[in-house]
């Protein structure tokens, strides 16, 4: 099984060198009173509960999955609710929520880390509760005062959990070929009838009462994505007090056999005439829903870093204690039979790319939640507006990117293992399991790319590139005092002129061709990710210098960030290069082949 150990001294790193959480604390209303000693007390509170509680049910939820019952219902596996009965015994779900309805009203910030160590320690428990942050988005933000008072308490304490219910068996991401029924009945609720898939969380034992947030199409609405309205779907309906009533007529049809993450409780959901509330106005369901989707993008990008992070650690371990051949260099271990294999250039290649992925995506998510800080609690109207545009912007490419790192860097982590990664017994190939759907939900990585480069990118004429490529740009002049940056920097700056001029070129081809888009897009936003990690690895170079100029006691920690930079820079960034060149070719090669030929 693997082991988990939450890396605080990252995390701090993150939150005090590079984004000086203290400082951006006391910008934000009701937020000045968090400072460095609240900080480290939430962190070591919640490493202590994702490694002695979370991380060790991780192997067990692998190997005993859920299990449906013969009333419909569905038991987690051992010692899953009895975590989850902790995790809201300590506060944790209301860490981040709005006082009013019983949060602890910290920043988004702050319960970011939290999230991130239940998620690596063990990303299938994480799910129940990590859902129902999305789940309570979108009822704040687009609910009625009525549907907040009876539903927003209980899912800021983690009595009730929250699902998200968009697609269907014939969907797929193409929600406006969705058939669920909405049918308005005489005391203004409404019928829900039809069956939605791949539900995470659908069912299960650990809360009182699951919040569903279902996608569904009135009778007269119109056809496609404009006849979508979105409504609040309880398992039990509840009284008019607030307390659990009758239970509704919605049911686990199926739990979905699948590849990894077996202790989440995926579930195929069938909803017969079930009582549901409208979210807002009709017919208007699927912008409403992107206030969760939003968040679930986040969500899964956070995904990608866990399972960095956890193959990075394993790897480390055992990389350290594995003897087999000699260093070609000459011997390392005189005393031994053989060296251990972290001395062998490869191995220091694997690890260093998911030591990379795993510290720079942390930093990139962190920013990012930053960002949400400010959208959800500054009163400034220019800053929110400019938080809400950068997190429109990195948050497709968190996303995609950081769950395509991810899975390179779990397949690394089991690479390191050899024959032993490919075995159960270590866990590293759960890891790997666990890892492929990060790619897959939310969104694949293609439906975010076309979201990035069609979207965001090219329907806005290249505006919302400009403050992005704008920023790295004066980032580069500000650090030119550092003079070891300056071979970053320069990569950078040609970089990022490189990202403008393309972004034009495939602009001014998808005039002639609208399949220059979809060619280009996904080397367009994993270009996009390697050159923000290059920014995110070039700060920590920086902080990390500036932090031995002053004078510290851990050298090792800071010079070990300057050497994962300086590999950044030497082997992984270079990628760009082939980005750059296939992003030029255009689709023809991939559009000439008629359907007809693809034979075998």
């Amino acid at each position: 099984m693997t082991t988990y150990k939450a890396p605080l001294r990252d995390m701090r790193f993150v939150m005090q060198d590079l984004l000086n959480v203290e400082r951006h604390y006391q910008s934000l209303p009701a937020c000045e009173e968090v400072n460095q000693e609240l900080i480290d007390a939430i962190l070591e509170e919640a490493s202590k509960f994702s490694e002695d509680v979370v991380a060790p049910l991780n192997a067990i939820g692998d190997e005993e999955g859920c299990r449906m019952l013969d009333d419909g219902g569905v038991r987690t596996p051992r010692g899953f609710k009895e975590a989850y009965r902790q995790y809201v015994d300590g506060g944790w779900p209301a860490l981040d929520q709005p006082a009013r309805y019983g949060g602890q009203d910290l920043p988004m910030s702050i319960g970011t880390p939290v999230r991130e160590m239940n998620g690596t320690a063990n990303w299938s428990w994480a799910m129940y509760p990590g859902l129902s942050h999305g789940a309570m988005e979108t009822i704040e933000e687009h609910g009625s005062e009525k549907q907040k008072a009876i539903f927003m308490e209980p899912l800021v304490s983690g009595r009730w959990t929250g699902t998200m219910c968009l697609t269907e068996a014939h969907c797929g991401t193409d929600l406006g070929l969705l058939k669920c029924k909405a049918e308005q009945t005489a005391d203004g609720t409404y019928r829900i009838t039809g069956s939605k898939v791949f539900i995470s969380s659908g069912d299960h034992d650990l809360a009182e009462n699951i919040v569903h947030i279902v996608l569904a199409r009135m009778p007269d609405s119109p056809p496609g994505t404009k006849g979508i309205s979105l409504f609040i779907v309880p398992k039990f309906i509840p009284n008019e007090d607030g307390s659990i009533g009758e239970r509704n007529t919605v049911s686990c049809g199926a739990l979905e056999r699948k590849m990894g993450i077996h202790g989440n409780s995926t579930c195929l959901l069938n909803f017969d005439g079930a009582t549901g509330y409208l979210v807002g106005d009709e017919n208007k369901g699927l912008s409403y829903m992107f206030t969760f989707m939003n968040f679930a993008r986040l969500g899964t990008g956070l995904q990608g870093l866990a399972h960095s992070e956890l193959a990075f650690q394993n790897s480390l371990a055992y990389t350290r204690d594995r003897l087999q051949m000699r260093s070609l260099s000459g011997a390392k271990n005189p005393g031994g039979p053989a060296d251990p294999i972290i001395v062998h250039p490869d191995v220091r290649r694997m690890l260093l790319t998911q030591k990379a992925f795993a510290e720079g995506g942390r930093a990139l998510l962190y920013f990012a939640s930053t960002q949400g800080d400010i959208l959800t609690k500054s009163d400034d109207p220019e800053a929110r507006e400019l938080a809400n545009h950068v997190l429109n912007f990195l948050t497709p490419i968190i996303k995609a990117f950081l769950t395509e790192t991810g899975l390179e860097s779990a397949n690394l982590g089991l690479q390191c293992f050899g024959g032993h990664g490919y075995v159960s017994e270590w866990g590293v190939e759960q890891n790997v399991r666990d890892a492929r759907i990060g790619t897959l939900y939310e969104g694949t990585t293609g439906i975010q790319a076309l979201d990035l480069l069609g979207r965001k990118v090219l329907g806005t004429r290249g505006k919302a590139l400009a403050p992005v490529t704008g920023f790295i740009l004066d980032f580069c002049k500000r650090s030119r005092s550092q003079k070891e940056l300056r071979p970053y920097l320069k990569t950078l700056v040609r970089l990022t002129k490189q990202w403008k001029s393309l972004t034009r070129k495939i602009g001014f081809a998808a005039m002639r061709d609208r399949d220059a888009v979809g060619a280009a897009s996904v080397d367009y936003i994993m270009f996009s990710g390697y050159v923000l990690l290059g920014v995110v690895w070039a700060a920590s170079a920086r902080a990390a210098y500036r932090r031995l100029e002053q004078g510290t006691t851990e050298e090792a920690f800071y010079r070990a960030k300057i050497q994962t930079a300086e590999f950044y820079f030497a082997k992984i960034l270079p990628r760009t290069t082939s980005l750059l060149e296939t992003m030029s070719t255009g689709p023809d090669s991939l559009m000439k082949m008629d359907e007809a030929e693809f034979i075998f």
